[in-house]
């Protein structure tokens, strides 16, 4: 089952929407696609920084 998406603005530059939509044309994945799969990357790079409860790996490291 889809989950339910939400709609939003973003600004990029000339250079990464040619990048993407050469990669569309290709893989014929959509280049939204392609964004939501960017943003999961930068929120598992920085999810010690995002609120919520500690897991024990993060607890026992300190």
């Amino acid at each position: 089952m889809a989950r339910k998406k939400i709609s939003t603005t973003i600004y990029i530059t000339p250079e990464q929407n040619d990048l993407l939509k050469a990669l569309n044309q290709k893989t014929k994945v959509p280049v939204a696609e392609y964004i939501r799969q960017g943003i999961d990357l930068v929120l598992e790079k920085y999810k010690a920084q995002l609120p919520g409860q500690a897991t024990f790996d993060e607890l026992s490291s300190k």
